[in-house]
């Protein structure tokens, strides 16, 4: 008798799921632009769902799981005008062919890093750039770094990144610009810098940077703005990646500044595998990169893993995490010799050496409780383990916890609410920090809401706490607001105000060392420092391909924290300036009026900066930048030319040079920048993959963006991709 319930309970068991399976609809189908060419990596969500995939790299893409029912789908890429399907899978499967067509200026463009939650780029109180993936794939870059530089209104001095004159040179002590993979924030425990090398170049789908005060939001480090990685959706499909680089750096201008036989290479090898078992999609990457440097000592070896994985728990629920790992060796080039052996460090400096381990582990868990909320939930873990080969043996461990909890409630689509909490902690065992901890809490909440058919309107505030192992702990309130009005279809202006906040990294307030003859002093009284952003904005569309934006801006900054070296002793040690000023203007085009593969890109902006307790300007923001680019896409092939501009900087660490701790440290220019691209790919003779040839510095122009560091050479490099 028991036998007999036994099968039966599996009989009706196997019934009800092959009910089940049956009642379940699936869409499928590819897509490709106007000319026919598969386009890869185009998101496909299920509007008010986590359900949706990407296409693969033959643009074919599949949706599973779905109940019958009729739904509206969401296409979307870079670059190309963003779609909404009605798909009725009532009866029957669907099976769609969708074309996208090109288009440079992105009037439906959604964006997710300005306030957590997607938005349509034309709606926003604030200005957002978004990097074009064509510019990382063309450009043979293996650092996301080299590609930002590309933006409009950004400045890097070596690994140090500026929005609008934000930032100055630190050294790796902190940053005023939060960067994120995927919305989690991806600053050291220790530091509490940006580390470029460890982010994957090959699996991101875009950047998104917002400029401005962003502490309404994302708290601490977002003083001015913030820059978030998004990496690649899973495709329904498996397949194979696998990249190839080579390279190689010019001679040298001079003969005094050669100092190798043989010419300076540099190469690297990726390779990523995406696939699913049942309802557990995965994409695994690894990546080798080498680089023997145009100057003596300044060779990088690097190896970066990748994991992410995307579990669908339920049509509502999904769970995404991802594991990334760095193991790096380098050389520890800080400064010249002097300008006549300028890529060669002081013989004091010779044979030192880095070794770094970092791995960050991050888990995001979203839940669609009904139409109009969702829920999600973000935590990460950051270790970081560094040593280097000097004679002070400074080194550093550091682990960094992190969790938010938020909430993003649709009441209507005019009306939208977010809020969350969030808070970190971070322990260090370090000779050159000490062994301190940091702790930090913080809420926040933002609306966004319609009050007319063309006002737009966003408010937010935030509540943080912070404390620095022995400094006082000290609270912070950061209020923002925003407007957006579409005076006509064509012109939209947009203003925002709102108040940024950073607190004092463990470097900027424990360092004590010594680095190439340069002292490094403590500053246990070291306040945080905030800021007071406004910006005022106009766009215009001069057709659906051309877009000419301008805005105004202005930031104060109080408790200002910037390296102070005294001229006595030369001792280096972090201080507050009592009160700093940024003024600015900036102007961003978007023009394609030549033919129909011709599109002209770039922007100006002038920056007026101030330190107004010494009435001079601040260090290592220059007044002018300019970046501009012209691409040329005929089929199959591609050509293109990027410019940068940078004026020369007023303002440095004079007294290094002074001291003679930097021996000619003051050989400053403008700069000008020319790069060249080429490319074709191999999809359009039925083969799937890329070759791409770069020309970086055509011009071989020396130049110096951090003191006693002269700037990459003119180098040459050829890459492939191939897909399986």
């Amino acid at each position: 008798m028991k036998i007999k319930r036994f099968l039966f309970a599996i009989i009706l068991s196997l019934l009800l799921y092959s009910i089940s399976i049956s009642q379940q609809r699936t869409i499928t189908g590819t897509v490709q632009n106007e000319k026919g060419y598969p386009l890869a990596f185009v998101n496909m969500v299920i509007e008010g769902t986590t359900t949706g995939a990407a296409s693969s790299v033959l643009g074919r893409f599949i949706i599973k799981g779905l109940k019958p029912g009729v739904y509206n789908l969401f296409i979307s890429i870079i670059g190309y005008e963003s779609k909404t399907l009605t798909v009725d899978v009532t009866k029957n499967d669907a099976s769609l062919k969708i074309v996208l067509n090109e288009s440079v200026v992105q009037s439906e463009q959604v964006v997710i890093t300005a306030g957590k939650h997607q938005q349509n780029l034309d709606d926003l109180p604030v200005s957002v750039d978004v990097l074009q993936p064509e510019i990382i794939d063309k450009k043979n870059i293996y650092n996301i770094r080299d590609a930002i530089r590309y933006l409009p209104g950004i400045s890097l001095v070596d690994d140090e990144i500026s929005i609008r004159g934000s930032s100055g040179n630190s050294r790796g002590a902190g940053a005023r610009v939060l960067t994120a993979i995927d919305g989690i924030p991806l600053y050291t425990g220790d530091t509490g810098e940006i580390i470029w090398e460890m982010i994957p170049v090959n699996e991101i789908d875009r950047v998104e940077v917002m400029k401005g005060a962003s502490s309404s939001l994302y708290g601490s480090t977002a003083m001015g703005g913030v820059i978030n990685i998004i990496t690649k959706k899973q495709t329904n499909q498996s397949y194979t990646y696998f990249k190839a680089l080579a390279g190689l750096y010019d001679k040298p201008s001079h003969d005094e500044w050669k100092w190798a036989k043989n010419s300076r290479t540099f190469n690297s090898l990726a390779a990523s595998h995406t696939n699913h078992i049942g309802g557990f999609g995965f994409t695994l990457s690894l990546s080798r990169i080498d680089d023997y440097s145009y100057k003596q000592n300044d060779f990088t070896r690097r190896y970066i893993g990748f994991l992410k994985g995307v579990i669908n728990i339920s049509e509502k629920t999904g769970l995404t995490f991802f594991i990334n790992s760095l193991n790096q060796t380098s050389g520890n080039f800080i400064y010249w010799k002097d300008s006549r052996n300028a890529l060669v460090p002081p013989d004091a400096d010779q044979g030192q050496k880095i070794n770094t381990n970092r791995q960050m582990a991050g888990v995001i868990l979203s839940h669609q409780v009904n139409d109009k909320l969702q829920l999600d939930f973000r935590g990460s873990y950051y270790r970081t383990d560094w040593r280097d080969q000097s004679v002070s043996m400074n080194n550093s461990i550091a682990n960094l916890f992190r969790g938010e909890v938020f909430a993003v409630n649709r009441f209507s689509n005019n009306f939208t609410l977010t809020g969350g909490i969030e808070s970190s902690a971070s322990k260090v065992k370090s000779n050159i920090f000490g062994n301190p901890k940091a702790f930090s809490f913080g809420a926040y909440t933002q609306a966004d809401f319609k009050t007319l058919e063309r006002l737009n309107i966003s408010a937010g505030v935030r509540y943080d706490l912070s404390k620095l192992d022995t400094l006082k702990g000290v609270s912070n309130i950061s209020p923002k607001f925003g407007v957006n009005f579409k005076l006509t279809d064509r012109i939209i202006l947009r203003s925002s105000i709102g108040a940024g906040f950073r607190a004092p990294t463990l470097a900027e307030a424990y360092t004590s060392t010594l680095v190439s003859g340069v002292s490094i002093n403590p500053n246990p009284n070291l306040k945080p420092e905030s800021n007071l952003s406004f910006e005022t904005a106009v766009s215009y569309k001069l057709s659906p391909s051309s877009k000419i934006e301008a805005a105004l801006f202005q930031n104060e900054f109080y408790d200002f924290i910037e390296p102070a070296v005294n001229r006595t002793t030369g001792q280096v040690s972090f201080a507050n300036v009592t009160r700093a000023r940024i003024q600015g203007a900036e102007f961003i085009y978007t023009l394609s009026p030549f033919l129909d593969n011709l599109f002209f890109t770039g922007g100006y902006t002038y920056l007026w900066t101030r330190d107004l307790q010494k009435n001079k300007a601040l260090k290592y923001r220059p007044r002018h930048l300019v970046s501009t680019s012209i691409n040329y896409n005929p089929g199959a092939l591609s050509f293109g030319f990027n410019f940068r501009y940078s004026s020369k900087i007023e303002q440095i660490d004079f007294e290094l040079v002074d001291l003679g701790l930097v021996k000619d440290g003051d050989k400053f220019v403008a700069i000008y920048v020319l790069d060249f691209s080429a490319g074709y790919s191999l999809f359009y003779i039925g083969f799937p993959g890329r070759i791409f040839f770069n020309v970086d510095n055509l011009l071989n122009y020396n130049y110096v963006e951090l003191i006693g560091n002269l700037a990459p050479l003119r180098n040459f490099s050829i890459g492939i991709d191939l897909f399986f």
